[in-house]
């Protein structure tokens, strides 16, 4: 394995591939490191002017915030932002992929208004937090009997911290309407009980009113209050889930083509390796899946900023290019009124494994989201309704991002980390990559595939790319992931909250 690597002909540092000591000779470079540089870290490949661009993955990282020497370490405390005024070239690269040559399958659940699952759950969806413990009771009661294990894969509780104590008309609004919906209507769901306390902002009545909940109509609502207290409601509901029980057994798999499958795609806990292996390996797959005629999904708009232009280059036109700048323009605008900066990233992990700003950050993120032209720009939580590689705006927050992800259609979560997030989504299965041989030994109870093997073993990134895409058609067509055997997926449901709090 060699000890560090060179991205792109133009860049002006290297990414060190083991722990360098210092004295350590590189190969091609002329003298020997002046101090120690850490796995995953840059170092310089020649002398770099203070105020002159760091160039990483052939793009400008930041500029140097002091004179760097030679094989230098290269992070925090001599790298820092800079002007990074981007050429959007709208549409001028987008280039259709050619289809695959045979077209993949998987066994999924077809469900009434034609959609595809992966999984077959039911679901107790909450209006407000303060129908959240009732929720969890009735989830709780139904496991404890026989019939939610016939024919279903379990009672999913998805509750909240929000609904309540806000405007019934702003954004905020909106976008918490918009996921809850889109829950109810996922086809991972095979039926959904609707549990709201009944005083709240967020009115069961007006989540329902606008057409039908479930094109199946395996749907049910009720609120605390009007059932008669906490007591009633929990009877009242398991009575409701097992009758609903009954009508999701009996859709039974079935095997539909890859263009079905609806996909995720997330980085979290990144580091230095997540832009080398991981990422650019999920990215093959996401290729790959749009090749079949399915859709991939990118999102963490705080996570690309500084890349963006790389993506609305690829937009099919330059009014889908115009939306992503429109959400960049927005995220400047939120974090400005909220005294927040779009460069708070990377996190404390981000940095200890590599990683020094936002721009690095998001060049390494955007990788998921392979070479296929974007299709269209979704808000958060809006149906997605475009197939091939699409973008819907998010935090970058990992498990509020996965949220809307979910909400918008997704049957799937492909989840890149290099750190090592431990995490799941019920009602919809995620697939762990790990970035780098290490941590996967560490932590290969959570990590479904190691992605490492790209630098230290040199496996292609085509390669790991098809690895990825048949664990992605084998976990849809029933096989479990490590997050699923371990449990996850009770506390990840995050809505987006924005606006005040009142």
């Amino acid at each position: 394995m060699d000890r560090a690597i060179r991205l792109h002909a133009d860049d002006n540092v290297l990414v060190a591939l083991t722990d360098l000591a210092a004295g350590a000779a590189v190969p091609g470079l002329a003298v020997p490191l002046p101090g120690p540089v850490p796995r995953g870290h840059k170092l310089a490949a020649r002398a770099i002017a203070a105020g002159e661009r760091v160039i990483r993955y052939g793009q400008i990282i930041g500029n140097a915030t002091a004179p760097i020497a030679p094989g230098e370490h290269v992070h925090s405390h001599n790298l820092g932002m800079g002007d990074h005024d981007q050429d959007y070239a709208f549409a001028t690269e987008a280039r259709p992929l050619p289809p695959a040559e045979r077209l993949a399958t998987f066994r999924g659940y077809r469900r009434a208004d034609g959609k595809v699952g992966t999984r077959n759950y039911l679901g107790v969806l909450t209006s407000v937090n303060c129908s959240g413990s009732v929720a969890r009771f009735i989830a709780e009661a139904a496991e404890r009997e026989g019939w939610a294990r016939e024919g279903i894969d379990g009672v999913v509780p998805i509750v909240h911290g929000t609904g309540c104590g806000m405007s019934g008309k702003d954004e905020g609004y909106a976008t918490l309407y918009r996921t809850l919906k889109g829950y109810a209507r996922n086809p991972n769901f095979g039926g959904i009980l609707l549990v709201g306390l009944g005083c709240e902002v967020m009115q069961v009545p007006d989540l329902i009113g606008e057409g039908r909940m479930r094109a199946d109509g395996n749907f049910r609502y009720m609120t605390i209050q009007g059932t008669g207290g906490t007591r009633r409601t929990v009877e009242r509901g398991v009575a409701m889930l097992r009758e609903m029980a009954a009508q999701a057994a009996r859709a039974t798999r079935e095997t539909v083509p890859a263009s079905e499958l609806v996909v995720g795609l997330q980085c979290g806990g990144s580091d230095g390796y997540s832009g080398i292996t991981a990422n650019p390996a999920l990215g093959a797959a996401s290729d790959l899946l749009v090749r079949q005629g399915g859709t991939t999904i990118l999102s963490e708009t705080p996570e690309i900023y500084g890349a963006e232009h790389l993506l609305t280059r690829r937009a099919v036109s330059r009014e889908v290019g115009e939306k992503l700048i429109e959400r960049i323009r927005w995220w400047e605008d939120y974090c400005a009124r909220n005294g927040g900066e779009m460069d708070n990233n990377p996190s404390p992990g981000n940095k200890k494994g590599g990683l020094t700003t936002i721009l690095e950050k998001s060049l390494g993120a955007v990788a998921k989201g392979g070479t296929a032209p974007l299709t269209e720009v979704y808000r958060f939580a809006e149906p997605i309704t475009a197939r091939g590689f699409v973008y819907m705006d998010s935090p970058g927050y990992d498990p509020c991002s996965v949220t809307g992800q979910i909400a918008s259609g997704a049957t799937l979560i492909a989840f890149t980390t290099g750190r090592g997030s431990v995490s799941g989504y019920k009602p919809v299965p995620c697939i762990k990559l790990a970035t780098n041989d290490e941590m996967h030994a560490r932590m290969e109870e959570d990590m479904d595939i190691n992605c490492g093997d790209i630098v230290s073993r040199g496996v292609s990134i085509e390669d790991k790319g098809r690895e990825i895409l048949d664990l992605m058609l084998r976990v849809a067509s029933g096989e479990r992931t490590k997050s699923e055997m371990l449990g996850f997926g009770g506390a990840e449901f995050v809505p987006w909250q924005i606006g005040a709090v009142m």
